[in-house]
């Protein structure tokens, strides 16, 4: 059960340890979190770290999925594992009380000279979402939960047809009670979506569950909403991959991309 009533998706309750509200609720079961909320946590984590280095910023993050991320509890622990001139790799570990670790993100930062170099930031852009219409969530059975703590809008596909899609995400809620929301958190909170909003499969008879996350991000996000342009593939030995071009209103910032376990529902 939620262990906080806070209007956001968690409350700190010490430095590291972390009460989830029914936001984090995941559409699939009532006792687990969508793992968009949890990805932005260790981010979070990553960006407050003691010793942190202002030059220095997020250039891709791969989190592994251990095990369904439950509605108790959280601690965050980080750790350094190379620290260099101009690259950094942290490590960041989130465990539930009384429980075994459930996600772990290793996150790459590079070092910044602004202006050091000439942009180059090739890639088709996307209808912004003040032109997508606000469609329907597919039926969930709570009343709250990840689905009522995110603005989507689609400006191709939905939640209910097959294929490919392009959906703007807005966080309704701050990540963490009190906190104003970062740039990184707003687009981890809504990239492991990807695979939600460009399913190929029926929702009810497949399941269709990502492993793991990759997010690489060439640019820093701009504003509240972030886009997925979305598509799914499926190889019929049940494997599959989601991949999303992430971009905000100011245009294409990154790509995330999901490994899927896939098969009938028993």
């Amino acid at each position: 059960m939620p262990t906080s009533q806070a209007e956001a998706f968690y409350e700190r309750e010490s430095g590291s340890r972390f009460l989830p509200t029914a936001y984090t609720r995941g559409p699939w079961d009532a006792d687990s979190q969508h793992a968009g909320p949890p990805a932005a946590l260790l981010a979070l984590a990553v960006e407050q770290r003691p010793g942190g280095r202002p030059d220095m910023r997020v250039a891709r993050l791969t989190y592994e999925i251990m095990r369904p991320v439950p509605i108790r509890p959280l601690t965050v622990a980080t750790r350094v594992l190379r620290a260099g001139r101009s690259v950094e790799l942290v490590e960041a570990v989130l465990t539930p009380e009384g429980g075994q670790e459930v996600m772990r993100a290793t996150v790459l930062l590079m070092k910044t000279a602004p202006d050091s170099v000439p942009q180059v930031s090739p890639g088709p852009q996307v209808p912004g979402p003040s032109t997508a219409p606000l469609k329907a969530f597919f039926p969930v059975p709570w009343d709250q939960g990840y689905h009522t703590a995110m603005d989507v809008r689609f400006a191709a596909g939905s939640f209910l047809d097959p294929g490919p899609a392009t959906a703007w995400m807005r966080m309704r809620v701050p990540l963490v009670a009190g906190e104003e929301i970062t740039p990184l958190s707003r687009v981890l909170t809504a990239a492991d979506s990807g695979n939600g909003v460009s399913a190929e499969l029926d929702f009810h008879r497949y399941v269709f569950v990502n492993a793991d996350l990759t997010v690489g991000l060439h640019r820093h996000p701009e504003g509240e909403w972030v886009c997925l342009d979305a598509r799914t593939m499926v190889d019929g030995a049940g494997i599959g991959l989601a991949e999303s071009a992430l971009h905000d209103e100011k245009g294409p910032l990154g790509r995330s991309t999901q490994s899927l376990y896939v098969a009938a529902r028993g």
